[in-house]
């Protein structure tokens, strides 16, 4: 069985032993001052009423826990049925509380009865009268004295109810933070899965992007020095075209003998030096 499900049945259980105190108290209340002794079970008659409002604050605190604890159980079917258990408990909450209101009137006449008798007996006279004032005077002392501790043991109690209540409260929040906690250490998990793959894609793209580099630098270079041979057979050619053209223009060399000695396969090198001009001299 689930932990907050037992913990729903202990309530359950504490629930129907207090109701059935209360209703001794309320049963209690009611038949105060129908035995006749009118003083002494008014005397008695706050101890009770203590009693049955203790009861009545210990069935709050059962409500407030169960609502508490009726969100936590594992199933919709028992959150349901936590819900309608509430319910139920509300309303016999009213019902006892209305019993206990009818039995303190109930009592209240009773013991006005009882007392307006015992003033007529105690007015009566004789010795029967005079022993009977004797021992209302001695047992009232006694019942003050007994009401007074009764008195501050139901506060003691109260009090400790209180502190249960508050106690409860906290669980219920150390409950809820530790729930919280445990929903952000598994986001935590998921994050850090989520970082691990980032981080192997981002060291591949950086893998790649050297690569890249590498890969642009290379073909950089070998641009480069495919534009340099270019070049510079570009300037080879222009440099051997501009002097066979000077060769030509000097008359060293005519168009006929380049024809024959490119058919011939002579180099271009080859080419004789435009010999110096001859003057006559006279």
């Amino acid at each position: 069985m689930d932990e907050v499900t037992q913990d729903v049945e202990n309530l359950k259980k504490e629930w129907s032993q207090t109701v059935s105190q209360l209703e001794g108290s309320i049963a209690a209340i009611e038949s105060c001052g129908k035995t006749g002794k009118g003083t002494e079970e008014a005397n008695s008659l706050p101890r009770l009423n203590g009693s049955a409002q203790d009861a009545l604050q210990l069935l709050k605190s059962l409500q407030f826990r169960l609502d508490l604890l009726a969100q936590q159980l594992p199933t919709f079917e028992e959150v349901q049925s936590g819900q309608a258990t509430l319910e139920s408990w509300d309303e016999q909450y009213k019902k006892l509380r209305a019993s206990l209101r009818n039995a303190n009137l109930q009592a209240k006449e009773n013991i006005r009865k009882a007392a307006q008798e015992e003033r007529e007996l105690l007015l009566g006279g004789g010795e029967e009268s005079t022993i009977r004032r004797r021992n209302l005077q001695t047992k009232a002392g006694m019942t003050s004295a007994a009401e007074s501790i009764t008195e501050s043991l139901r506060r003691s109690r109260q009090m400790m109810v209180q502190e249960v209540e508050r106690s409860a409260s906290t669980l219920a929040t150390f409950d809820e933070s530790t729930s919280v906690l445990r929903k952000a250490e598994g986001e935590y998990q998921g994050h850090r899965s989520l970082l691990m793959r980032t981080r192997g894609l981002l060291s591949t793209m950086q893998r790649q992007d050297v690569l890249d580099r590498v890969i642009l630098t290379v073909g950089f270079i070998l641009f480069f020095l495919a534009v340099l041979y270019v070049v510079s057979r570009r300037i080879g050619l222009l440099t051997l075209q501009r002097k066979l053209a000077d060769a030509i223009r000097s008359g060293s060399l005519s168009a006929e003998d380049i024809v024959a000695k490119a058919q011939r396969g002579a180099p271009a090198a080859n080419v004789p030096s435009p010999a110096p001009p001859i003057y006559d001299e006279l």
